[in-house]
């Protein structure tokens, strides 16, 4: 038999055994590593076929084309657990007022998902200097959550006389931009992390310490 009958005898053999969500849900892991080391404008949808072992006429069969494939992508992130509840874990430590515990666990909360996660990082970091829209999508449907949740607890807590007048959004800023910043040093730049080698419990306390030594009164 030859390597291409034999592709193709595997495939319908695997088809079987998938139904169509499941195939869909293959291809959309497998875009995902596609996209995260080539971009959208890199990847072809050929090489989106072999990473999750169907066909290109499978491909296109669930996907018209790759901005599908995108918002599919986006689609399924927002249908993990974490997505579906973002803030749940924060709620006990919103309803005391501590603060450290709060802004603690979100950012221990984001860094342990940028390590489980490297593949969507490095495709989200393709999209922005792409200009892919899916930058775009991701920046409304999910960091606006985030800015929005994050400002309104400084806000009452400034009004609780726990936290100077600051801009909260810049405050929040600044505390996002330590987080991400040393996240993808670790996971993209600095794997073996030579520039700082702590563990994201200790980089976590310590971006909660210098945000709040910079808001509490």
């Amino acid at each position: 038999m030859s390597v291409e009958a034999n592709k193709k005898s595997t495939e319908e053999v695997s088809s079987k055994r998938l139904h169509g969500d499941e195939r869909r849900q293959q291809i959309i892991r497998a875009s995902i590593e596609v996209f995260s080391v080539c971009g959208c404008r890199g990847a072809t949808t050929k090489e989106i076929a072999a990473a999750a072992g169907v066909s290109e006429a499978t491909v296109f069969k669930h996907f018209a084309n790759k901005d599908e494939l995108y918002s599919a992508i986006l689609d399924a992130k927002a249908c993990e657990p974490m997505m579906q509840n973002p803030f749940e874990a924060l709620k006990p430590y919103e309803e005391k007022g501590d603060d450290f515990g709060f802004f603690y666990t979100a950012a221990l909360t984001i860094l342990k998902n940028h390590r489980q996660d490297v593949d969507f990082i490095r495709l989200m970091m393709h999209s922005a200097l792409e200009g892919h829209e899916l930058a775009t999508m991701f920046l409304q449907n999910f960091a606006g959550n985030f800015y929005e949740y994050f400002s309104d607890y400084i806000a009452r807590r400034q009004k609780d006389g726990a936290f100077r007048v600051v801009e909260s959004r810049l405050a929040i800023r600044a505390f996002l931009g330590m987080i991400v910043h040393h996240s993808l040093n670790n996971i993209l730049w600095d794997k073996e992390m030579k520039l700082l080698q702590i563990s994201d419990e200790t980089a976590a306390r310590g971006f909660t310490e210098l945000l709040l030594s910079g808001i509490k009164k």
